[in-house]
């Protein structure tokens, strides 16, 4: 069974900064690209930042420079560093696998920017 355990999530304010954690067990993690995804209510889900298995990282505009995606293969684990946090990036976010025609997603979770 593939599971896809993300972590780390919370409230923030403006500026400041979190990490996420997406633990996966049930695939060879080390051959997938894995990355993050967010959804606000209302919008379609969109990619935040993706890293493939060569380690090769893809950003979305809105979090260049700001957000950093990086995995450990012993740990099966794929992180977000998130700083310099906005109200706008306030969203669920998913952790995603991708290998070929298979994909598997985390339940998500939440990152509120407010004061």
């Amino acid at each position: 069974q593939v599971q896809l355990v993300e972590s780390g999530g919370g409230l923030v304010q403006p500026g400041g900064s979190l990490r996420l954690s997406c633990v996966a067990s049930g695939i060879f993690f080390r051959i997938f690209t894995v990355g993050w995804y967010r959804q606000v209510p209302g919008k379609e889900r969109e990619l935040v930042a993706d890293i493939t298995s060569g380690r090769a990282t893809n950003y979305a505009d809105s979090v260049k420079g700001r957000y950093t995606i990086s995995r450990d293969n012993a740990k099966n684990t794929v992180y977000l560093q998130m700083n310099s946090l906005k109200p706008e990036d306030t969203a669920v976010y998913y952790c995603h696998a991708r290998r070929e025609d298979r994909d598997y997603w985390g339940q998500g979770t939440q990152v509120t920017v407010s004061a």
